[in-house]
Parts: structure tokens; sequence; C-alpha cells
């Protein structure tokens, strides 16, 4: 497994292999880590997966997993004997459907992370409510994360404004993924609750999800290198920090 610091994952958000592909053979898996999605996934179903990692990427499966214990529990064997390194239920699913989950996955001898969605970046306090949930999206993200934790997930994903406060109550071995990362001067797009790369990494984040200002870029593989360059150095202050 490629152990170096690369907390990027590039989000192939395309409606074809074909053209994920080409913006996978432009990027160094040595560099980052990618996304497949919905889109990609419906679309060519677990070839995208496959051939990915046969390009010698390691594959976070996007696919947010959220039905009866049994149904999710069949699903996250089947996404792992694709050898995805990283895959993800709702946590929303309950405590139930999450040990479902987990126990999936403990006898593959090549597991893969298991992680709880949170709140999506899209949602606000006011679209949150209008699903029925009281309180802030912060409190319903803290009460999501400590249920992922009690179900023996690995970690959660959250919005960067979450990833401090979660990190100081979950500790160093939890794994927090960030998605609604932006570049300094990037346009917003669909994300609500967003910080830079360096801003994210500063406050704890493990992984980054970063989609358009890397796979829309000229040139994304310099896109991406230029934002490793400024995540290492934040990282690095960070431990020098500590020590």
């Amino acid at each position: 497994m490629i152990t170096s610091f690369k907390p990027v994952i590039v989000a192939l958000d395309f409606p074809n292999l074909k053209q994920a592909l080409a913006l996978a053979d432009k990027l160094d898996p040595t560099e980052c880590r990618v996304k497949v999605g919905k889109e990609l996934f419906t679309g060519e179903g677990p070839e995208s997966v496959r051939a990915l990692v046969t390009r010698g990427f390691e594959v976070f499966l996007d696919l947010k997993f959220h039905d009866i214990p049994n149904t999710v529990a069949s699903a996250c064997r089947s996404a792992a004997d694709l050898g995805c390194w990283m895959l993800n239920v709702h946590a929303a699913g309950g405590r139930t459907m999450m040990e479902a989950a987990c126990g999936a996955l403990m006898d593959n001898p090549d597991r893969p992370l298991l992680i709880g969605v949170t709140v999506l970046t899209s949602l606000d306090d006011v679209a949150l409510g209008e699903t029925g949930v009281s309180g802030s999206s912060e409190e319903q993200v803290y009460r999501l994360a400590r249920l992922a934790v009690d179900a023996g997930l690995d970690g959660a994903v959250c919005s960067p404004q979450e990833v401090s406060v979660l990190r100081g109550q979950m500790g160093t071995d939890f794994t927090l993924v960030t998605p609604g990362v932006r570049p300094p001067g990037s346009t917003f797009d669909d994300q609500i609750r967003i910080a830079t790369p360096s801003a994210a990494i500063a406050m704890g984040a493990n992984y980054l999800v970063i989609g358009r200002p890397i796979t829309r870029a000229p040139l994304p593989n310099e896109a991406l290198l230029a934002i490793n360059e400024a995540c290492m150095s934040t990282y690095r202050d960070s431990i020098g920090q500590e020590e």
C-alpha cells in the first residue's frame, strides 16, 4: 500500500469510464487517491473501480449505502471484493446498519476503511430542518459521528467546519474525510460549508475530496501538486508545533 502523505482524493465525477480514465491518466497515483461516485459507478459499474485499481490508484468508493442492515452488509462485502481502499455508508442508517457493515468486512484480509457520512456539505441548518432534524447541522454531525464510533466505523465524512471539534472529541485514530474543499480563488459550486485545503488540514482532516478544481484545471496534475504542496507545508507546521 502507498503510505506517503497524500491527503487529496480526486473526485472522478464523470458519466463514463473513458472520460474518467482520460483524467486519471493525467494524475500520478503516488500523489493522490481517487473517488468513484454514483455517476460513474451507475454508468460503468464495477469495472470503473477495477480499471483504476489496475492503474495503481487507491479507490474511495463513494456510494453512501443506506438501507436495511442485511442489504448494506452485502453491498459492503461486494464493494470490498472490488479492491477499493475505502467505502462509506450513511450514518443516519443507524447503529444496527453500521454494525452489520463492519461485520461484513471483518474477514476480508484487505479490509477497506469504512466511514460514515454525517451531514452533506450541501445542507445548511434550514435545509436540514426541512428533513425533520432539529438543532444545527454541526450538532447533527457530532451526533452521527459519535454513533459511527460506537458502531465500530473507522471514521466519518464531515465538512471542514466540523473537523476541529471532531478531532478533539474522537482522537487521532478516527479518520476524517472532508468534501467541500476549495483552493483559494475557486468557485463554491454547490457546496455551502467549505474551507481551503490548507485550512482543512490545519483543523485535523486526514483526507480531502476535491473534484472540479483539479479535474477542470488546464493541467490537472499541476493543480494537484500545488494543493499537495500547500497541504504538506501546513502539515509540517502542525508537526513542528506538536514537537
